[in-house]
This record gives structure tokens, C-alpha cells and sequence, in this order.
């Protein structure tokens, strides 16, 4: 994901030392962009994940896609996207994008072919 320098001037950067002073709600399925192993950047002082990054862009080519909580066709729909929805991009896989409509959600997973990964 080269481009994903192309949106950091969005977010500001944590800088000094991060840490978690207490207990933090886990956030429902669908909701924050966060998952165990990865964080949108703008998460890093609130919530813990192994890694965080900087989102890239993407746009529904698709005249209409489904966003869903699992990268799965059986999967629950989180959200119903139409053709030139604006999305950041977290984790691409072969057949699935790991995306966000922004940094306080919805989150879910997105048919790689529906999406123009090009579009920032």
C-alpha cells in the first residue's frame, strides 16, 4: 500500500509514550476500525492493537456493494456502499479489503474486484 502516505496529513501522528491507563470497552463488531492484529491510526492512544496504520483510499466502483462484518459472502451486511463511495483502506487480501468509511467506523470487509483501489 504505497499510497498510504498520501493520507497522513488527515491524522495527527501519536508522538510521545503511549500506553492504555485502564480498562477500554471493546468497541462492538463492525463499529471502530480495529481488530486485534491491526488499528486505524487515529485509534493509537485509545485503543490496543499489534499495529497501526495510516489508511489509504479507495471508491466503490460497483454500482452497489456490501460492506460485512467478516470477509465472507455468508456474512452479516454491516453496510449497503453505492458507486463512488469514498473509503479508507486498512488491509488488502486477494479477495477482500479490510475498510472504513473513517476513524469512528463502520468498519468491515469489501470485495476487492467492487473496489478502485486507485482512487486518492
Amino acid at each position: 500500500m504505497g499510497r498510504a502516505g498520501d493520507t497522513a496529513s488527515q491524522y495527527t501522528l501519536p508522538s510521545g509514550d503511549l500506553g492504555l491507563k485502564g480498562p477500554v470497552e471493546k468497541p462492538a463488531p463492525g463499529t471502530l476500525p480495529l481488530r486485534g492484529d491491526l488499528a486505524h491510526i487515529a485509534l493509537a492512544g485509545t485503543h490496543l492493537a499489534a499495529h497501526y496504520v495510516i489508511p489509504g483510499r479507495a471508491s466503490v466502483r460497483a454500482e452497489r456493494t456490501n460492506m460485512r462484518y467478516l470477509a465472507r459472502d455468508d456474512a452479516d451486511v454491516n453496510v449497503v456502499l453505492k458507486k463512488g463511495h469514498a473509503l479508507e483502506v486498512l488491509d488488502i487480501g486477494k479477495d477482500w479489503v479490510w475498510c472504513c468509511l473513517g476513524p469512528e467506523g463502520p468498519s468491515g470487509y469489501v470485495h476487492t474486484d467492487c473496489l478502485d483501489l486507485t482512487a486518492g
